[in-house]
């Protein structure tokens, strides 16, 4: 019957017919050809929200790559889950792209065999006309032939925040946060003694800040043999009398409650945001949530330095994650990673990603396409990210030390043992340089934290 129904009718109703179900056809073929990819990443609930939005318009746009997304609560979460699907060894297991941190060691995240280096993939589909930002002395995210390692994405550089009507409110004179420690204790005391006596500072991850980026600012070596780049055995740390100088202050500033020591670096922003601390020391990805947080007026400018030790301070460490490729995967994945990391790296894809989140600019265009009425209400923001597309010093290039993240993590506990007021700066840092010399010889787990 049905074949005599078609068979019946008219030479342009079956020539409309054909043609209906050859556009089917088409359809089902171009759904079959999608491929998907599976991208696993860590961020704040800020950034996460604008890397879905992104992640949604892309889908959105094509129908040749699929991105299947998946949060996690952590980076020590996502480690773990990386670390797990990798032992597996089952197909589809392994994700495609991961955010993960540069574990600054000498057998980086480009040595490790499950990761696909940027620049062999991009060999073989290069992003065409992406003038990356960072410059590629910079180590984060490239090896030292200055080739991406990773796609530098999530990269960002500890800053200090302060909160604009609390310093006028207080009478803190200048306005701003002065750029030397002394400096700067000066205007703690101000804000103490008047409208900030809660909270006048707070501090995110305090290894980054009171240790790794108080070497960088003062244009110091943070580890021998310059950060373990020239190292023919293992570097070592020379926690000298700057370090003890320094922790010292710290833990003055402490006693005095000029520095609130908060739990965690999410308790220190969230402190920031509900404005009840004057001023924060913290990541400069916490820039985009700022924003967006109603009668919150703040600015952004470096971390201090001690002048008798440096007369220009030097940059801080570049930190943050940057997205890694995974290897394993059939060829058809690996294009369509990198047709979704071209997409990123659009000029008004990455300058929207850039001035959402608070990132450094993924692209040289990213940054040109901001105007200036984005940097009005965010002090010295612009002239900190503009000094990045620069050659660094080579004591801020960045470092190699073996199985640093377990150094790292022995570090927060010797920096809060003291600051708690358990240990003297002499003991804890002396302690801390033997305990690490220790580490730098063990195995390091491949991606665990």
């Amino acid at each position: 019957m049905k074949i005599q129904a078609v068979a019946s009718l008219g030479r342009a109703a079956r020539l409309l017919l054909a043609g209906s179900v050859a556009s089917l056809a088409g359809l089902a073929c171009a759904h079959a050809a999608t491929t998907e990819i599976n991208v696993w990443y860590a961020m704040n609930a800020h950034n996460g929200k604008a890397f879905e939005k992104l992640v949604k318009q892309f889908n959105r746009g094509q129908d040749a790559v699929n991105v299947e997304l998946k949060p996690f609560d952590s980076a020590d979460d996502l480690a773990s889950a990386l670390d797990a699907s990798l032992e597996k060894k089952e197909k589809g297991a392994r994700p495609n792209l991961v955010q993960l941190e540069d574990p600054r060691s000498p057998d980086g995240m480009d040595r490790q065999r499950d990761i696909l280096p940027l620049y062999v993939l991009l060999a073989k589909y290069p992003i065409k006309g992406a003038q990356w930002f960072l410059s590629p002395f910079n180590t984060f995210a490239h090896d030292t032939r200055g080739r991406l390692t990773g796609f530098p994405y999530m990269a960002s550089v500890p800053v200090l925040f302060y909160n604009t009507d609390a310093f006028r409110k207080s009478g803190v004179k200048p306005l701003v946060p002065l750029p030397t420690w002394l400096g700067l204790q000066a205007q703690l005391l101000t804000l103490a003694d008047n409208d900030s006596r809660g909270c006048p500072l707070s501090m995110g991850e305090p290894v980054s800040l009171d240790l790794e980026n108080l070497a960088a600012v003062n244009k110091q070596y943070y580890a021998s043999s310059d950060n373990g780049f020239k190292a023919k055995g293992l570097p070592k740390f020379n926690f000298d009398l700057m370090y003890v100088r320094h922790l010292s202050l710290m833990k003055s500033w402490a006693s005095s409650g000029i520095l609130v020591r908060p739990t965690s670096d999410a308790t220190a922003v969230a402190r920031f945001a509900k404005r009840e601390c004057a001023a924060l020391m913290s990541e400069s990805d916490n820039i985009g949530a700022f924003n967006d947080i109603r009668r919150l007026d703040f600015g952004v400018t470096g971390l201090p330095h001690y002048p008798e030790i440096t007369g220009s301070p030097g940059n801080a460490f570049v930190g943050g994650s940057a997205l890694w490729a995974i290897s394993g995967h059939p060829a058809a994945q690996d294009k369509a990673v990198a047709v979704f990391l071209a997409w990123l790296a659009k000029p008004e894809n990455a300058a929207k990603w850039y001035q959402q989140t608070g990132y450094l600019p993924l692209t040289r265009q990213a940054f040109d396409a901001t105007d200036a009425g984005y940097y009005k209400h965010l002090g010295n923001w612009r002239d900190i990210v503009a000094s990045y597309a620069s050659r660094p010093d080579p004591t801020g290039r960045g470092f190699w030390v073996n199985n640093y993240p377990k150094i790292r993590a022995m570090l927060r506990q010797t920096l809060d043992d003291a600051l708690n007021g358990k240990e003297p700066a002499v003991p804890a840092l002396r302690s801390a340089a033997s305990q690490a010399d220790q580490m730098m010889r063990e195995r390091r787990p491949a991606f665990a934290r």
